[in-house]
């Protein structure tokens, strides 16, 4: 499916659940941008990177049609209840945008070199970016709403699967609730990890929706997890980062070069 294909599918998919938004197909940079008709608030979407993984998974465009359409919802101009939502923290790469289309800047945190954190009002079928004004409207400081964030994040339940491969184990935390990758953020799993890492812990974000907790144990594993990261990276709604961490000493390392270490073992 080429762009063009794609551009016209979404907006006939579209088209069929709500006639109130406009379109602009950007044919230089291949960007579609949907907005509301009403605001002109609207979302961008990047068809290149969209139609190579609607390629390998035939129900993309409709998570891409569920996405934009929950989002156009919830642009609708209207007061955003504190009460009526729940605030977490969410991870996206550095290179995500740091404002709304609008100038706002997002309330943020940096996390590591190549992700940061940023907070998001929860709808249950959507979501929205904390911004300075959004802030500024519930009379909240950024300190505050990083408390109020992390705690909700620490109540979340943390269930994962474990695969064993070639003698490393890996698991995989994806309950689908938006907020998987966020779970890299709770200090007190990933030490709880840790503890029961017989060789070097390695963590992956590949996208939004998985956290990948990898226990290597031989040369292998490395290769093994950079494969893996590069697959998950492709194939997410909301991709952060393909590079794994090395988690020591309660600390996220990035691993650039993956395969090459010799010494796997903690404490070596």
């Amino acid at each position: 499916m080429n762009v063009f294909k794609l551009k016209d599918l979404i907006l006939e998919k579209l088209n069929a659940k709500r006639d109130d938004f406009d379109f602009k197909f950007n044919r230089k940079d291949e960007e579609l941008r949907i907005e509301r008709k009403d605001n002109r608030k609207g979302v961008d979407i990047e068809l290149a990177k969209a139609a190579q993984k609607a390629k390998n998974d035939d129900k993309f465009v409709d998570e891409i049609i569920y996405y934009i359409n929950e989002t156009l919802t919830r642009m609708e101009d209207e007061s955003v209840n504190l009460d009526q939502s729940m605030v977490y923290p969410v991870v996206r790469s550095t290179s995500f945008y740091e404002e709304t289309k609008s100038g706002l800047k997002f309330i943020m945190d940096d996390h590591t070199n190549e992700t940061r954190v940023y907070y998001a009002m929860d709808f249950k079928n959507s979501y929205r970016l904390i911004d300075e004004k959004l802030a500024e409207s519930f009379g909240m400081s950024h300190e505050d709403i990083r408390v109020l964030a992390y705690n909700n994040l620490n109540n979340l339940k943390i269930d994962y699967k474990k695969q064993t491969v070639q003698e490393n184990d890996f698991y995989f935390v994806n309950h689908n609730d938006g907020y998987d990758a966020s779970r890299i953020l709770n200090e007190q799993f990933l030490n709880d990890m840790h503890e029961i890492c017989e060789g070097e812990m390695m963590v992956g974000l590949p996208h939004q929706d998985v956290l990948i907790i990898a226990d290597v144990k031989n040369e292998v594993g490395y290769d093994i997890m950079a494969q893996m990261m590069m697959q998950y990276f492709a194939e997410g709604l909301t991709p952060i980062t393909s590079l794994s961490f090395s988690y020591r000493d309660k600390r996220l390392q990035p691993v650039f070069i993956l395969g090459k270490q010799k010494n796997s073992k903690r404490g070596n």
